[in-house]
C-alpha cells in the first residue's frame, strides 16, 4: 500500500527528532526550492542536517496535516531551544517533495478563552466541500482582511460558535471585530495586503498572506475550519519577514 504524502512528510519532519536518514528520501534535493529566508539552500544535505539537529534533543509533533493535490500542509509543534508553532507547506512533483515554505511563531498562550495555539479537531471532514470552502476563505480574506469590509464579518464567520486559537484573542466575533478594527494613526494593526496561496482539504483551509502586523512586514498563515458554510475555528502564525539583505537564499518567502 502506497504511503500518503502527508505520512511521508510526517516521517520526514519527525526525523529532525530521531536523526533517521531514511525519510529524507522523499525530498528531491537536486531540485529542492527552499523559501525559508533564514535557510541556506544546498549547503548541507538534509540527512546530515537532521542528524546534527537530533543531537540537540528536539521535540517534533505534527498536530494536523492535510493534502491538496501536490501540496501537503501541516500544523506543527517544535521544541528546540524554545517552543514554537509552525505551518509547513511542501509541494510534490514526480512523487517527491521539491519545494518548501513555512511560517514560525513562538508558542504563547493559552488565550483569553483558554485555548492553546494547536488544540482542537485534527481530521478533515466534508471532503466534497473542499472547493466551496476554499472559495469561502478566499472571499473572506479578500473582502474583510484585505479590503477592510469588517461589517461583512458575520457573512463568513459563525457568530454563535466561533473558536479562536490566536494567543492574543479569544472566542467570539466581537473580539475578532475589535482586533480587526484596531488602528494607530490611521494604520491598521492587522493589515493584510495580498493572498499568495489558499490550500484546502475538506473542512480545513490554509490561507497564506502577506501584509503588516503593527507596522512590521509580515507573513500571515491562517488555518480555518469550516462548518455549514461558515468559519467556526481559526489557528494562525504571524512571522516577521526579514529584509532582503538578510536572506540566505534568493527564492523569497512566498
Amino acid at each position: 500500500m502506497a504511503v500518503s504524502k502527508k505520512d511521508q512528510i510526517r516521517a520526514l519532519l519527525k526525523s529532525i527528532e530521531t536523526g533517521d536518514p531514511g525519510p529524507v528520501a522523499v525530498v528531491n534535493e537536486a531540485r529542492y526550492i527552499q523559501h525559508n529566508p533564514q535557510t541556506h539552500e544546498g549547503s548541507e544535505g538534509l540527512a546530515a542536517l537532521f542528524k546534527r539537529l537530533s543531537k540537540t534533543e528536539p521535540r517534533v509533533n505534527m498536530v494536523r496535516a492535510f493534502e491538496d493535490g501536490e501540496f501537503v500542509f501541516a500544523h506543527m509543534e517544535y521544541d528546540f531551544a524554545s517552543r514554537k508553532i509552525c505551518f509547513e507547506v511542501f509541494r510534490f512533483e514526480d512523487g517527491q517533495a521539491v519545494e518548501h515554505w513555512d511560517n514560525i511563531q513562538e508558542r504563547l498562550g493559552p488565550n483569553q478563552s483558554g485555548h492553546s495555539m494547536v488544540d482542537g479537531p485534527t481530521e478533515a471532514t466534508d471532503h466534497e466541500l473542499t472547493e466551496s470552502n476554499r472559495a469561502l476563505v478566499q472571499s473572506f480574506v479578500e473582502a474583510v482582511l484585505i479590503d477592510g469590509q469588517i461589517d461583512r464579518l458575520t457573512e463568513f464567520v459563525n457568530e454563535q460558535t466561533y473558536i479562536e486559537h490566536n494567543p492574543h484573542l479569544g472566542d467570539g466575533v466581537t473580539r475578532l471585530r475589535s482586533a480587526l478594527e484596531g488602528k494607530d494613526d490611521g494604520q491598521r494593526h492587522i493589515d493584510y495586503q495580498r493572498v499568495h496561496r489558499v490550500l484546502a482539504q475538506g473542512s480545513f483551509v490554509l490561507c497564506v498572506s502577506e501584509g503588516n502586523y503593527r507596522g512590521v512586514h509580515s507573513a500571515f498563515y491562517d488555518l480555518f475550519r469550516i462548518a455549514n458554510g461558515k468559519v467556526v475555528e481559526h489557528w494562525d502564525t504571524t512571522e516577521k519577514i526579514a529584509p532582503r539583505s538578510e536572506w540566505k537564499n534568493d527564492n523569497g518567502k512566498f
